[in-house]
């Protein structure tokens, strides 16, 4: 695995600045090539305890000298951030965590041109995450070898061409992980229901999706081949997928997505560059 060169900012030092903060650290660089910048102080204690980064609570000299930095706050705020923060980056490489915000705007905001957008997701906090990648033409090859080294650790990655397609990548993995944990509770009621007790729903609810979720990986077959070998017709998933299918869960599930995907894109709109 590539180490990032030279010095990393962080703006946010929230969940997700944490979790690329933590591996990056577990990576073996060392804290004193980390800057970060977050107005909370419980957040600052946290990274310290944790790491042993030293955040700052606004932008400053502490920043100078970063070959890229990770812009993890929420979308409302990014405009305000990146006014205090630009005098002090010059010439890094700018890797934006930020829901929605187009990278037309963080160009307007920073200056720059040379920005990637990233949509990771939770599971990042544990290694396991799956991010989207958009890059503006100004990034380079480098460039990019760099933000993959600084996003190595959180998990798998995935670069999409045109930069409309991250709306798509927030609505199936930005977002996806509360659609699995909202299947996972339905699960664990049901077994609840049938007379096991909550623990033993969970265990058994949370080891299938990891283990179909593993198989999934590892055959290159069709996930609706993979259904069919588990449904034998009378069986009992045959009448559990019967049943779903006769409430019109799929196709709800699918508009829910596009729904997804339509917030996106109206953050975007909401908060970016007028």
């Amino acid at each position: 695995m590539t180490s990032p060169t030279g010095r990393i900012a962080f703006i946010g030092g929230g969940n997700m600045a944490s979790a690329i903060i933590g591996g990056l650290v577990r990576q073996g660089l060392t804290p004193d090539r980390i800057a970060v910048v977050e107005p909370f102080e419980e957040a600052r204690q946290r990274l310290a305890q944790a790491y042993g980064v030293t955040a700052e609570p606004a932008a400053g000299p502490a920043l100078q000298g970063a070959g890229v930095v990770v812009w993890a706050v929420k979308p409302q705020t990014f405009r305000e951030a990146a006014a205090q923060a630009r005098p002090h980056l010059p010439g890094a490489i700018h890797l934006s965590v930020a829901a929605g915000i187009r990278s037309d705007s963080i160009a307007a905001w920073t200056g720059s041109e040379r920005i990637v957008r990233a949509m990771p997701n939770t599971p990042a906090l544990v290694g396991r995450g799956m991010t989207g990648l958009y890059a503006r033409e100004a990034v380079s090859a480098a460039d990019r070898a760099q933000v993959e080294s600084v996003l190595a650790t959180t998990g798998q990655l995935l670069w999409v061409g045109e930069e409309r397609h991250l709306d798509a990548v927030t609505a199936l993995s930005g977002s996806g992980p509360a659609y699995v944990f909202y299947f996972l509770e339905a699960m664990q009621q049901a077994g609840v229901e049938m007379g096991l007790s909550a623990e033993q729903a969970r265990t058994l609810a949370v080891g299938t999706f990891d283990g179909a979720s593993a198989l999934a990986a590892a055959s290159p077959d069709p996930l609706a081949t993979l259904r069919e070998r588990v449904t034998s017709k009378g069986g009992t998933t045959y009448a559990a997928l019967t049943s779903l299918e006769a409430a019109g869960v799929k196709a709800s599930f699918v508009t829910a997505l596009h729904a997804a995907c339509r917030r996106a894109d109206e953050l975007g709109n909401e908060f970016g560059a007028s």
